[in-house]
Protein backbone atom coordinates (compact mmCIF):
# COMPACT_ATOMS: atom_id res chain seq x y z
CA UNK A 1 0.00 0.00 0.00
CA UNK A 2 0.95 3.41 -1.20
CA UNK A 3 -0.46 6.86 0.91
CA UNK A 4 -1.17 9.14 -0.90
CA UNK A 5 -1.97 12.85 0.13
CA UNK A 6 -5.95 12.25 -0.97
CA UNK A 7 -5.84 9.00 0.49
CA UNK A 8 -4.43 10.43 3.90
CA UNK A 9 -7.06 12.77 4.26
CA UNK A 10 -9.28 10.03 5.37
CA UNK A 11 -6.83 8.35 7.52
CA UNK A 12 -5.47 9.88 10.67
CA UNK A 13 -1.96 10.01 11.12
CA UNK A 14 -0.38 9.25 14.18
CA UNK A 15 2.96 8.11 16.02
CA UNK A 16 3.45 5.10 18.18
CA UNK A 17 1.96 6.67 21.84
CA UNK A 18 -1.04 7.64 19.88
CA UNK A 19 -2.03 3.60 18.48
CA UNK A 20 -2.76 2.72 21.88
CA UNK A 21 -5.93 4.82 22.05
CA UNK A 22 -6.54 3.96 18.56
CA UNK A 23 -6.92 0.01 20.03
CA UNK A 24 -8.92 1.28 22.78
CA UNK A 25 -11.59 2.99 20.51
CA UNK A 26 -11.76 -0.23 19.01
CA UNK A 27 -11.96 -2.59 22.19
CA UNK A 28 -14.75 -0.27 23.61
CA UNK A 29 -16.72 -1.33 20.77
CA UNK A 30 -15.25 -5.26 20.12
CA UNK A 31 -13.69 -7.83 22.38
CA UNK A 32 -10.79 -9.45 21.67
CA UNK A 33 -12.35 -12.77 20.85
CA UNK A 34 -14.68 -11.42 17.97
CA UNK A 35 -11.16 -9.49 16.48
CA UNK A 36 -9.25 -10.86 13.68
CA UNK A 37 -5.88 -9.29 12.92
CA UNK A 38 -4.59 -9.84 9.63
CA UNK A 39 -1.51 -8.75 9.09
CA UNK A 40 -0.09 -8.38 5.36
CA UNK A 41 3.47 -9.08 4.21
CA UNK A 42 5.94 -11.26 3.64
CA UNK A 43 9.20 -12.15 5.56
CA UNK A 44 11.21 -12.59 2.22
CA UNK A 45 11.42 -8.82 1.92
CA UNK A 46 12.58 -6.53 5.00
CA UNK A 47 9.98 -3.64 4.23
CA UNK A 48 6.91 -5.80 3.59
CA UNK A 49 8.14 -8.27 7.00
CA UNK A 50 5.85 -5.93 9.00
CA UNK A 51 2.57 -7.60 8.83
CA UNK A 52 4.69 -11.26 9.96
CA UNK A 53 6.61 -9.76 12.88
CA UNK A 54 3.22 -7.73 14.15
CA UNK A 55 1.22 -10.79 13.87
CA UNK A 56 3.74 -13.08 15.66
CA UNK A 57 4.27 -10.45 18.24
CA UNK A 58 -0.30 -10.31 18.69
CA UNK A 59 0.32 -13.62 19.42
CA UNK A 60 2.69 -13.67 21.82
CA UNK A 61 0.41 -10.96 23.70
CA UNK A 62 -2.39 -13.33 23.71
CA UNK A 63 -5.02 -12.42 21.06
CA UNK A 64 -6.90 -15.25 20.09
CA UNK A 65 -7.46 -14.77 16.19
CA UNK A 66 -4.60 -13.71 14.34
CA UNK A 67 -3.81 -14.42 10.70
CA UNK A 68 -0.44 -13.78 9.13
CA UNK A 69 2.26 -14.51 10.97
CA UNK A 70 6.37 -15.34 10.99
CA UNK A 71 5.73 -19.04 10.09
CA UNK A 72 2.39 -18.05 8.18
CA UNK A 73 2.66 -15.57 6.70
CA UNK A 74 -0.34 -13.79 4.81
CA UNK A 75 0.75 -12.11 1.27
CA UNK A 76 -0.26 -11.11 -2.15
CA UNK A 77 -0.23 -14.77 -3.26
CA UNK A 78 -2.41 -16.00 -0.62
CA UNK A 79 -4.39 -13.56 0.88
CA UNK A 80 -7.25 -14.53 -0.82
CA UNK A 81 -7.25 -18.13 0.17
CA UNK A 82 -6.60 -16.51 4.19
CA UNK A 83 -9.57 -13.78 4.20
CA UNK A 84 -12.07 -17.09 3.23
CA UNK A 85 -10.50 -18.71 5.94
CA UNK A 86 -11.74 -15.55 8.29
CA UNK A 87 -14.87 -17.23 10.01
CA UNK A 88 -17.79 -15.40 9.30
CA UNK A 89 -19.10 -12.38 11.79
CA UNK A 90 -15.09 -11.73 12.47
CA UNK A 91 -14.42 -7.55 12.96
CA UNK A 92 -10.97 -7.66 10.36
CA UNK A 93 -8.16 -5.50 11.62
CA UNK A 94 -5.82 -5.10 8.59
CA UNK A 95 -2.29 -3.94 9.36
CA UNK A 96 -0.30 -3.27 6.56
CA UNK A 97 3.39 -1.85 5.60
CA UNK A 98 3.36 1.28 3.39
CA UNK A 99 5.60 3.42 1.29
CA UNK A 100 4.85 7.08 1.98
CA UNK A 101 5.75 10.81 1.77
CA UNK A 102 9.04 11.75 3.85
CA UNK A 103 7.27 13.33 6.12
CA UNK A 104 5.60 10.46 7.31
CA UNK A 105 8.05 7.71 7.56
CA UNK A 106 7.63 6.10 11.05
CA UNK A 107 3.96 7.07 11.41
CA UNK A 108 0.82 5.01 11.13
CA UNK A 109 -2.38 5.76 9.23
CA UNK A 110 -5.30 4.55 11.07
CA UNK A 111 -9.10 4.32 9.97
CA UNK A 112 -11.67 2.71 10.53
CA UNK A 113 -12.46 1.17 6.54
CA UNK A 114 -10.49 -1.32 4.85
CA UNK A 115 -7.04 -0.76 2.88
CA UNK A 116 -5.96 -2.28 -0.03
CA UNK A 117 -2.64 -4.16 0.13
CA UNK A 118 0.18 -3.87 -2.31
CA UNK A 119 -1.13 -0.78 -3.86
CA UNK A 120 2.61 0.78 -4.02
CA UNK A 121 3.83 -2.26 -6.07
CA UNK A 122 1.03 -1.69 -8.67
CA UNK A 123 -1.09 -5.29 -7.66
CA UNK A 124 -4.71 -5.04 -7.28
CA UNK A 125 -5.94 -7.02 -4.98
CA UNK A 126 -9.53 -6.97 -3.02
CA UNK A 127 -9.51 -4.25 0.25
CA UNK A 128 -9.41 -5.96 3.19
CA UNK A 129 -10.41 -5.38 6.88
CA UNK A 130 -13.24 -3.38 8.99
CA UNK A 131 -10.30 -1.33 10.75
CA UNK A 132 -7.10 -0.94 9.00
CA UNK A 133 -3.78 0.28 9.96
CA UNK A 134 -0.84 1.08 7.92
CA UNK A 135 2.80 1.69 8.83
CA UNK A 136 4.72 3.70 6.70
CA UNK A 137 8.37 2.15 6.60
CA UNK A 138 9.61 3.86 3.81
CA UNK A 139 9.62 6.71 1.70
CA UNK A 140 7.71 6.32 -1.81
CA UNK A 141 10.01 5.93 -4.76
CA UNK A 142 9.81 5.16 -8.59
CA UNK A 143 10.93 1.18 -7.66
CA UNK A 144 8.70 0.33 -4.84
CA UNK A 145 9.98 -3.40 -4.79
CA UNK A 146 13.88 -2.28 -4.41
CA UNK A 147 12.60 0.58 -1.49
CA UNK A 148 10.73 -2.16 0.19
CA UNK A 149 13.60 -5.07 -0.21
CA UNK A 150 16.35 -2.01 1.26
CA UNK A 151 14.07 -0.76 4.11
CA UNK A 152 16.09 -0.98 7.66
CA UNK A 153 14.98 -3.99 9.26
CA UNK A 154 15.54 -2.28 12.63
CA UNK A 155 12.85 0.29 12.02
CA UNK A 156 10.52 -2.36 10.85
CA UNK A 157 10.84 -4.68 13.96
CA UNK A 158 10.25 -1.33 16.05
CA UNK A 159 7.28 -0.55 14.19
CA UNK A 160 6.03 -3.88 14.60
CA UNK A 161 6.74 -3.96 18.63
CA UNK A 162 5.00 -0.62 18.98
CA UNK A 163 2.03 -1.85 16.87
CA UNK A 164 1.40 -5.30 18.82
CA UNK A 165 1.90 -3.20 22.17
CA UNK A 166 -0.20 -0.48 21.76
CA UNK A 167 -2.63 -2.84 20.53
CA UNK A 168 -1.97 -5.31 23.98
CA UNK A 169 -2.63 -2.15 26.25
CA UNK A 170 -5.63 -1.13 24.02
CA UNK A 171 -7.58 -4.36 25.03
CA UNK A 172 -5.79 -4.65 28.27
CA UNK A 173 -3.76 -7.51 27.68
CA UNK A 174 -0.38 -6.14 29.64
CA UNK A 175 -0.28 -4.89 32.72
Amino acid sequence: MAIREEESRKRRKMDADGLASFFREIAALHPAEQLTFLCIGTDRSTGDALGPLTGSRLQEYGFPHVTGTLPAPCDANNLVQRIAEIPEGQIIIAVDACLGPSAALGYYFTAAEPLRPAQSVGLFLPAVGNYSLAAIVDVNSPRPYRTLQTTPLHRVIIMAEQIARAAAQGFGLTG
